[in-house]
């Protein structure tokens, strides 16, 4: 059995200190992994009409890339996984960019869980669409993959157009990536694209 530990995002709040010591910390505790959750704005409570999500703009999340970049500096064990990361409201090229420079940094120790995401407010914000999610989700997944393992490439999807060109430096592998969450059409998206699955939220008969 592996046994990991969550990034207390809020919690943890800024201090530095702190968290280094809980980086070390679990390390030491021999935790096998480290989870962080990934959301870039929360809505204002008070704005028009009002928000009863289970976070807000008052809730402290570090962004994933950028804190695994510097936990890889001060670890060197412990597998560092989004949990999840919302991939469609990003851009599919940046983001395996990013994730490369996270692995390659890490000596291969970032596993790369995405989702979909439920917050529209933060698709809007990003300028990004909302509705057509899932489907985006699946071609950023087949691209990114491609990008990790091509020297250069030519694609043409629904949403995404890249006339010979890769990025560089690549990882020694590709990343691995887990779906996560709980929508009717992600295991057989998970079966499909995955190399694994992160069921979100609590158990249940289904």
């Amino acid at each position: 059995m592996q046994i990991g530990a969550v990034l207390p995002h809020h919690e943890i709040g800024t201090d530095t200190g702190a968290i280094r010591a809980y980086l070390e910390g679990v390390e030491d505790l021999g935790m096998t992994h480290l989870l962080t959750y990934d959301h870039v704005l929360g809505a204002d409570p008070d704005r028009e009409g009002g928000w009863n999500g289970p976070y807000d703009k008052n809730v402290r999340f570090h962004e994933p890339f950028t804190f695994f970049a510097w936990a890889a500096a001060l670890t060197q064990r412990i597998e560092l996984v989004t949990t999840v990361l919302i991939l469609p409201q990003r851009q599919t090229v940046l983001v395996a960019k990013q994730a490369a420079q996270v692995a390659i940094l890490s000596g291969d120790r970032l596993r790369l869980g995405v989702g979909t995401g439920w917050n529209q407010i933060e698709y809007t914000a990003l300028n990004e669409n909302f509705h057509d999610r899932g489907r985006r989700q699946a071609e950023q997944v087949e691209l990114m993959r491609k990008l990790w393992t091509e020297d250069s490439l030519t694609y043409k999807g629904e949403f995404h157009t890249i006339e010979g060109a890769s990025i560089n430096p690549r990882p020694s592998r590709a990343v691995p990536i887990w779906f996560g969450g709980n929508a009717p059409a992600l295991p057989k998206r998970t079966g499909r694209l995955g190399d694994g699955w992160m069921p979100l939220g609590s158990p249940n008969d289904t």
